[in-house]
């Protein structure tokens, strides 16, 4: 079994204590009392202790964003995630549209995290009651999710538990297949360099301590304050970019590990192995993340650690192929990866002042 993300919080997170390089936590608003993530309702360290839980009494599959079961000369992968509490912005506009493409998205970037092609997807809707008008808008995200990763959307299932759900809750499971040498090793080396892409925004992690902060002062219908999006709520929906184009150019560069920046943020990059990665020119974060971090008072460490911070996707490969891959598909070299120097530094990243 994979530890999963989680749709809007989960369990595959960092190393522990993260440190400021200057002893400060640089980017607080001094306008309220500092929110974490716990604060919000989401205990990492906790959500940590239950995955190892549940993978100690069921076991754990081969691979690590995705479960690889062996089928001979290939490699069938599955991931299961949802959407997490963005739902629930989406319930406060009255707006489901989108909602689908993340779910989605965060099932298809976990495959390609290994090196494997999305190739089927189904869902599963759980409702308090049934609603034509929003089971319709959610249909139309999920497809058009599905056309943007190049695979089928098979089936799916729809569930009425009024005495389970309150609302509704909307999660799936997306099949791959890859050959078996075309899966990426999952180990990164010192001396590769790091290739990025730029996220869409928040995508669907988070959204607990997003929402509790932009909800202090505002409204999700309130004005935005800064340009793109109309209402607080519709930044916050921006739906997750859909990474399955980058499979093809990174099997062309030998990439050897990759990483989706998910639940746990730049974290994530320890899941390539137990070294430093220094991130030096990280793609700026996109407006929403300031807007997050000003309302809620949220230090630069705990952004790094719950969200993306305008960076969605990481693979690690050989300097020589690293500006070639960048090019070829819209990323950039972001950085390297570097023996640990001490126990501090082995499973670490080093972004931005940070070593998380």
């Amino acid at each position: 079994m994979t530890e999963g993300e989680g749709g809007d919080d989960g369990g595959a997170t960092g190393n522990g204590e993260g440190k400021t390089s200057d002893g400060d936590e640089r980017s607080r608003s001094d306008g309220g009392d500092e929110l974490t993530y716990a604060d919000a309702g989401v205990d990492i360290d906790a959500s940590e202790a239950a995955t190892a839980a549940l993978i100690g009494a069921v076991g754990e599959a081969e691979g690590d964003y995705a479960g690889l079961l062996d089928i001979g000369d290939r490699y069938l992968a599955l991931a299961t995630d949802g959407v997490g509490t963005k739902l629930l912005v989406a319930e406060a506009l009255g707006d489901y549209s989108t909602v689908g493409i993340d779910c989605v998205a965060m099932n298809v970037n976990d495959l390609v995290a290994a090196g494997v092609r999305p190739v089927a997807f189904v869902d599963y809707l759980a409702v308090d009651e049934p609603d034509e008008r929003f089971a319709e808008q959610v249909g139309d995200g999920l497809a058009r999710g599905a056309e943007l990763a190049d695979m089928e959307l098979v089936g799916g299932e729809t569930a009425v538990m009024p005495d389970v759900i309150s609302g509704l809750d909307l999660a799936g499971t997306c099949a791959g297949l890859a050959a078996k040498e075309a899966v990426f090793d999952g180990a990164a080396r010192p001396g590769d360099a790091l290739v990025g892409w730029r996220s869409s925004g928040i995508h669907s992690n988070g959204l607990t301590l997003a929402r509790e902060a932009a909800t202090r002062e505002h409204a999700y219908t309130d004005p935005c304050p800064f340009e793109g999006y109309e209402t607080v709520g519709e930044a916050l929906l921006e739906p997750t970019r859909i990474y399955a184009d980058l499979l093809d150019p990174m099997r062309g560069h030998g990439v050897r590990a990759a990483a989706h920046v998910t639940g746990g943020g730049w974290t994530n990059l320890t899941r390539l192995g137990d070294h430093r990665y220094v991130v030096d020119d990280a793609f700026d974060p996109q407006p929403v993340f300031e807007f997050v971090q000003r309302e809620g008072s949220v230090s630069d460490e705990e952004m790094h650690r719950t969200f993306n911070m305008g960076t969605g996707f990481v693979a690690a490969l050989d300097p020589d192929d690293a500006e070639s891959l960048a090019d070829e598909s819209g990323g950039r070299v972001i950085g390297r990866v570097e023996e640990g120097d001490g126990e501090d530094d082995e499973g670490s990243v080093a972004i931005r002042g940070l070593v998380l």
